[in-house]
């Protein structure tokens, strides 16, 4: 009997959840072919989408999202598919980025015909993902990206164009765009940890293999830049298939969702990562949403430009700016002006750190419950409000989808008490991954409860950014 066999003698048989699960990703490994078309097809999808209602009209009073391609195109990506994508993270992984996303095929393809240089130092920086969240987000607001085509080109375009660029630099057959640069990679990162599923590799077994009389070595190119033979969580696998059954070691497998975060697999929590978390999905996207609709905003501007008007400082209350900076339509009665742009940019970060500093200061009375402080405990107790943040965004996206709805004269009753459902479950999945996490770094019950009594506090301040603007404004 050889190594590998004695092993896997030792370990217990899959079950046959868990073994119809393992095909599915060998099938995705042998259906590679097919999954380069699926790609291709959304490719040629999202450019249509993109450059097609950019050169239409934009649509009148009348128009309706069945009749006019640049509402369709607005429900299409605003509506339908930004808020599933991240629902689906939760759900099944990065699936979405390694099966579907036009970026990661087209960046990987470009590397594979470019130029082949080594990652520069700067890209590798481990702040970009936070930074690049945020630049994205409140330029989207400046811009309204959610209701006109133009600026979603700059966005969306102006990302795919870098991620061509990135890729014909940097890299050979490799997505260094999506691993390091990608806007909204840092949030999926956050949202697949607690996805029921992941590749995963047996190390005893990968040890183990024998080149002789193993199956399946032949080498995997790994294009997000996965070191597949430490691969334990979901963070960073695009979940591709490609290298299922590699040394016959590596599984698609079923797990707990709060198995990732709670051992923290994979990379450890980084102060970055709890930024991601409390400054800027809990704090600046909550802005973002909701500064529209909110009455302090309003208040605060009409005391401003009151102010200005009597001391004839006029020229900032005039839309002066063009459409790509600040928003400008004339014809749809849409207009910014720089001051409208400045208090929505303050507002927006104003949320941010207040929301930010005070979630923080809790979670740091949390650490201090379990015992001495240490910056790890509170990184790693910051991952228990992932649930939260990524609802609470994804509730803000889906709330374009009901009210382009609305305007189709459609009334869904059940949307309030499904955003009711939606934000007490997510609150008490934070509550029950701080308990388990306190679990690791304390045994009595009264450190626990008060560490997750602290946790509660960031939640119910997490709750009510949603709260005011959905029930209150």
């Amino acid at each position: 009997m050889n190594p590998a066999q004695a092993i896997s003698g030792l370990r217990a048989p899959p079950s046959a959840v868990q073994a119809r699960v393992a095909r599915f990703g060998e099938w995705l490994r042998d259906n590679q072919r097919a999954i380069r078309r699926t790609q291709w097809a959304v490719v040629l999808i999202y450019a249509a989408l993109l450059i097609v209602p950019a050169l239409a009209p934009l649509p009148d009073r009348t128009a309706h999202i069945w009749t006019h391609v640049t509402l369709f195109a607005q429900f299409a990506f605003w509506g339908i598919w930004w808020p599933f994508v991240l629902l689906s993270m939760v759900l099944v992984g990065r699936s979405w980025c390694g099966l579907f996303c036009p970026e990661g095929a087209l960046t990987e393809i470009a590397s594979r015909y470019g130029r082949a240089y080594a990652t520069p130092r700067w890209m590798k920086w481990a702040g970009w993902p936070f930074t690049a969240f945020a630049c994205t987000t409140i330029y989207g607001q400046m811009v309204s990206v959610y209701q006109y085509p133009k600026p979603v080109v700059i966005v969306l375009g102006g990302s795919t164009v870098a991620a061509i660029a990135v890729g014909l630099m940097y890299g050979r057959d490799k997505r260094v765009w999506c691993r390091f640069l990608c806007p909204v990679n840092g949030v999926f990162r956050l949202l697949s940890k607690l996805a029921p599923l992941r590749y995963r590799t047996d190390r005893a077994a990968w040890d183990a293999w024998d080149p002789k009389t193993g199956k399946n070595g032949e080498m995997v190119n790994c294009a997000a830049l996965v070191p597949i033979k430490i691969m334990e969580g979901a963070a960073t696998c695009h979940m591709c298939g490609r290298c299922s059954g590699y040394k016959e070691s590596v599984a698609l497998e079923l797990r707990s969702p709060n198995q990732e975060i709670v051992e923290a697999f994979g990379p450890p929590p980084s102060a970055w990562e709890t930024a991601l978390i409390t400054f800027g999905l809990m704090g600046l996207a909550a802005g973002a949403f909701q500064w529209a609709s909110s009455p302090w905003f309003v208040a605060l501007r009409q005391r401003i430009a009151g102010w200005m008007i009597e001391h004839g400082w006029t020229a900032l209350l005039e839309p002066l700016l063009p459409w790509w900076i600040l928003t400008n339509y004339p014809d749809q009665n849409d207009m910014m002006s720089p001051l409208d742009g400045g208090l929505m940019i303050f507002y927006v970060l104003a949320t941010a750190v207040v929301v930010g500093c005070v979630v923080d200061a809790l979670l740091a009375l949390g650490v201090r419950a379990l015992g001495a402080f240490d910056a790890r405990r509170l990184h790693h107790l910051a991952q228990s409000l992932i649930p939260l943040a990524g609802c609470g965004v994804f509730l803000g996206l889906s709330a374009l989808t009901v009210t382009m709805l609305k305007a189709e004269g459609l009334r869904f009753a059940f949307v309030g008490p499904a955003r009711m459902v939606l934000l007490a479950g997510a609150a008490l999945w934070c509550l029950l991954l701080a308990w388990q996490i306190s679990g690791r770094y304390a045994s009595a019950f009264w450190r626990r409860t008060a560490a997750v009594t602290c946790i509660a506090g960031a939640v119910a301040i997490g709750v009510a950014q949603w709260v005011l603007l959905f029930w209150v404004w």
